[in-house]
């Protein structure tokens, strides 16, 4: 069995730990505070459970988007020049330079290790909001990892999304063991939310029905309107409380990947 282990910093950042390879998603490492965006001020909350000091060396920063403060904020951007490589929009590699290699969706780049070992990382659509708000959010996009040829291997990371056709489409493409959607239903611009509710949440685990779904990007920030405790509440009422996993900041936890047996070990 392939083990993968996340570790979770705080937000949308998560150290994602599979086969040797080691990438952090979305990286925000300041401590809570204000940033003024053209149409709207975000508020951090809560400091990240792990320092970027302390993540180490990684392989790749998966970045869905560089354009919001609530997933690459100062500290993050810096954290950006000690990685290896970051893979991020074509539009957020453009503005930021440096290591930032732009993927379109259903885009891949193959990460290699001496040993020869892979991990395929393939580019996914993502609409940060309602229909119409493209112009507004801007590029976004997801990441699934694939391990070599194993497809049992494989992690999907939404990003900034909700559902819609294009998340369906990743699900039709990829049977992936986790899945790991940016939820809290967020909230800035109007009455409808930016990222994934709960009932998104719940149509993504329908969509994957082998996967175990590990939850990112639902606190830590004002904006979000719905908990993992809505979550929590939401697929225990539907009798699918078993395939929720909610990780706790700050602690390694592995989880097996293996659709036959699937299994996971906390505190690693």
């Amino acid at each position: 069995m392939t083990w993968l282990k996340l570790t979770l910093i705080g937000g949308p950042t998560a150290l994602i730990e599979i086969g040797g390879f080691r990438l952090l998603t979305d990286p925000t490492f300041d401590a809570p505070g204000e940033y003024s965006l053209p149409h709207v001020t975000l508020v951090k909350t809560a400091n990240p459970a792990v320092s970027a000091d302390a993540i180490g060396n990684v392989d790749a920063v998966l970045l869905s988007h560089d354009q919001h403060a609530d997933n690459l904020d100062h500290a993050g951007r810096d954290f950006l020049a000690t990685a290896n490589r970051t893979l991020t929009t074509v539009t957020g590699a453009g503005r930021l330079g440096g290591n930032a290699e732009g993927l379109k969706p259903w885009d891949s780049v193959t990460l290699t290790k001496p040993d020869d070992s892979q991990l395929i990382i393939t580019a996914t659509p993502a609409r940060h909001g309602p229909a119409g708000i493209e112009p507004f959010a801007g590029d976004v996009i997801g990441f699934v990892l694939t391990l070599g040829d194993d497809d049992e291997a494989s992690v999907y990371i939404t990003g900034d999304t909700v559902w819609y056709e294009g998340v369906a489409e990743v699900s039709r493409r990829f049977k992936p063991t986790v899945v790991m959607p940016f939820a809290g239903a967020a909230q800035t611009r109007g009455p409808f939310h930016l990222t994934m509710n709960v009932n998104d949440v719940i149509e993504t685990a329908a969509a994957f029905s082998d996967a175990v779904i590990v939850p990112l990007h639902f606190d830590g920030w004002r904006h979000f309107s719905q908990s993992g405790e809505d979550m929590e509440r939401s697929f225990a009422a539907l009798g699918i409380g078993s395939r929720l996993f909610m990780l706790k900041p700050g602690v390694p936890t592995k989880i097996g990947l293996s659709v036959s047996g699937r299994h996971v070990e906390k505190n690693s």
